[in-house]
């Protein structure tokens, strides 16, 4: 049986990996988060409290650790560098630490944020990091810590999560039924990618003898306005949406414009495939029972 660690076990990627492998004989979960919820299933874990990680995997002793857990509101990391800098950058550092004290595989989730968008071309894993944001520095920074203290890491890059808890698709529904008119961004290109794809190929990396970094997106990309478009037409909703320019939408943020990640890892060492982002957004409508 194999003891795996998940930090952020609250969040859309925490509870996707959760749900797949909660009924797993092979494996047995341990699940943190920096808040907790009454059934005690999630113990409380404030990952940029060195002293407590150590003490929390050296008692369970995990064969993997997977951090889900970050700070991602990535406008208020602007204005609280030194939090974003806390949980993105040194929770990770401490997490990787502790690993390799034992020995564990560490799996630490990362973004397309760590790109400036500048490239035009989808991003591989071999690509020149340059973050716009406090937000993109810190998780590279986080990203860099954790190669560096664990051996035996894998960092894995994703963008545009939407799952289970408040994403863009339920906004964009939200939004909708209130009767709201609603304005996309039509000029910023990246890969909407379903928290429960992601879970799925953070498994399948879990279960290789691989290390580095890795890209996992769905398949594809678009913009944020023709994702809203079809996340309606999908949903059956009637909705006008307004395509506007990201300066008619200013932010605290830069973002990056283009920020579409190639899964060269996954597919040329493993053979491994996500999900187009289409098929992946019907496979999600359809577990929120809006589709009629």
């Amino acid at each position: 049986m194999k003891k795996i660690f998940i930090t952020g076990a609250l969040g859309q990627l925490g509870r996707a990996i959760y749900g797949l492998l909660k009924d797993d004989p092979q494996y047995q979960l341990y699940l943190t988060d920096f808040h907790t919820v009454d059934d005690g299933l999630i113990k409380v874990l404030d990952i940029t409290d060195e002293e407590s990680v150590k003490a929390m995997i050296s008692d369970f002793m995990p064969d993997i650790i997977i951090n889900c857990a970050a700070m991602t509101a990535v406008d208020l990391c602007e204005t609280e560098q030194e939090k974003a800098y806390k949980i993105n950058s040194l929770g990770p550092k401490y997490l990787a630490f502790s690993a390799n004290e034992i020995g564990a595989k560490m799996i630490h989730v990362s973004t397309d944020y760590v790109y400036d968008g500048q490239a035009g071309v989808p991003y591989t894993e071999e690509s020149e990091t340059s973050p716009l944001s406090v937000y993109g520095k810190t998780k590279l920074a986080g990203d860099d810590f954790v190669l560096k203290s664990c051996p035996k890491a894998l960092v894995v890059r994703t963008a545009w999560v939407y799952g289970e808890g408040k994403n863009f698709v339920k906004t964009m529904l939200r939004l909708a039924d209130e009767g709201k008119n609603i304005r996309v961004v039509a000029d910023q290109i990246g890969t909407p990618t379903s928290a429960l794809e992601l879970a799925r190929a953070i498994i399948f990396l879990m279960n290789t003898h691989s290390y580095g970094i890795y890209h996992a997106t769905c398949e594809g990309y678009t913009t944020w306005y023709e994702f809203a478009v079809n996340i309606f037409k999908l949903a059956g909703k009637d909705v006008k949406v307004e395509a506007i320019t990201s300066a008619e939408y200013p932010t605290p943020a830069r973002r990056p414009m283009y920020s579409v990640l190639d899964n060269k890892g996954l597919r040329e060492r493993h053979g491994y495939y996500m999900k187009e982002w289409k098929e992946a957004l019907v496979e999600y409508i359809d577990s929120i029972k809006y589709s009629e």
